[in-house]
């Protein structure tokens, strides 16, 4: 087993480091006071191939490996974690929709765009009254000749706003339970679709979320994703892959958190001395420090299974579940270690904290995570 991170993975790392103190850094609490989507940024990050990263070359990716989509998920997680939920609901959950279920005509027509940064995507499955009980779901599809008519509400959905193309699940064949459910491409711009305002969120707050509405939408056969009640099976596989991805948001949360509070303990000096001398300061940096490169090696090992192609979806949940709580705990003790600097806006500490919280809700709570690896153990 080779712990010793690859060339090209030493390259993104760097590639990702740079972008993210010279373009992200820059206005970062500003934009999470102000609400403002990263809009120049995100578009810079398409030019670096940030958008589609495992996507095939010949589908407009970079075919790189998922431990290269960790690292960059980490490196622009330590800076804005707004920017990265972004990156991450594109890659993760849009890209590898179309890449494992989408036909030719869908990958030629939305898959190359997507992974170019030419257009972005939003996931669509959770609703009022369904949100970790995704078979659940209200909104249906109707078939209507050569099209599907969508009529339904779908909600907490990142990049709702900003996005051009939305994957959403609909039930296609009632009493069936999560056999009945499919998933569908639908265009931003279609008659009969319309956006909720944008939710007031605790953290990731420079990125968009929002309540989709669907009052028959019709959309054509051809927007039809994989077989026809293949929806749910689409939505849980792609959301172990997902998980990769918020596990790498949270590790760069607290590794921020980390950074942060090492930079901080060195220089604030109380009572004559640099309060880094202090073993309880001393305690919490090393506790920060074990945990970190424990969920690191829990991502790695869940990128690697999925890598080569063999079960991952239980890493995956530890990844995510343990990677969560350490950057939560990471983070209230940078703030505590900031003091009253931590606890105010301009120090930048406080974000970090508030954007680590929303890691142990979507796509998947923590409860639900412990839940799979129980099945898991006990199957």
């Amino acid at each position: 087993m080779n712990f010793e991170l690859t060339q090209e993975q030493k390259m993104i790392k760097k590639m990702t480091q740079e972008f993210a103190k010279d373009e992200l850094l820059p206005n970062v609490v500003k934009r999470d006071i102000e609400k403002i989507w990263p809009k120049e940024q995100i578009r810079k990050m398409a030019d670096l191939g940030l958008l589609g990263m495992m996507v095939e070359p010949e589908w407009g990716g970079n075919g790189m490996d998922t431990i290269s989509y960790a690292i960059a998920m980490e490196e622009i997680s330590k800076v804005d974690a707004s920017a990265s939920v972004i990156m991450s609901v594109n890659n993760s959950l849009v890209c590898s929709i179309f890449q494992k279920y989408g036909n030719e005509t869908q990958k030629e027509e939305y898959l190359k765009p997507l992974a170019k940064g030419h257009k972005l995507g939003c996931f669509s499955l959770s609703e009022p009254q369904s949100g970790s009980d995704a078979s659940n779901m209200k909104t249906y599809a109707v078939q209507d000749g050569d099209e599907y008519v969508i009529t339904g509400t779908k909600n907490w959905v990142t990049n709702g706003i900003s996005s051009d193309i939305i994957m959403v699940f609909c039930v296609t064949e009632k009493n069936v339970g999560h056999k009945g459910i499919s998933c569908f491409i639908v265009e931003k711009d279609l008659k009969g679709l319309s956006m909720g305002k944008p939710e007031e969120k605790l953290g990731i707050r420079s990125s968009d979320t929002c309540e989709l509405y669907f009052d028959q939408v019709r959309v054509p056969k051809k927007s039809l994703v994989g077989d026809l009640g293949e929806g749910f099976k689409i939505a849980l596989s792609t959301l172990d892959g997902g998980r990769i991805g918020i596990a790498s948001q949270a590790l760069g949360i607290a590794q921020a958190s980390l950074e942060n509070s090492i930079s901080y303990s060195k220089d604030r000096v109380q009572f004559g001395k640099p309060i880094a001398n202090n073993q309880a300061i001393q305690f919490k940096l090393a506790d920060m420090r074990m945990e970190i490169e424990a969920a690191r090696l829990l991502i790695y090992k869940a990128a690697s299974e999925k890598d080569r192609k063999i079960n991952f979806s239980s890493s995956a949940s530890m990844a995510k579940v343990y990677a969560s709580e350490v950057a939560m705990r990471a983070s209230t003790q940078c703030v505590q270690i900031h003091g009253g600097y931590g606890y105010v806006k301009e120090s930048g500490v406080e974000r970090l904290m508030r954007d680590a919280k929303i890691t142990q809700i979507y796509e998947g709570t923590s409860e639900i995570q412990r839940i799979v690896i129980a099945r898991d153990l006990l199957k």
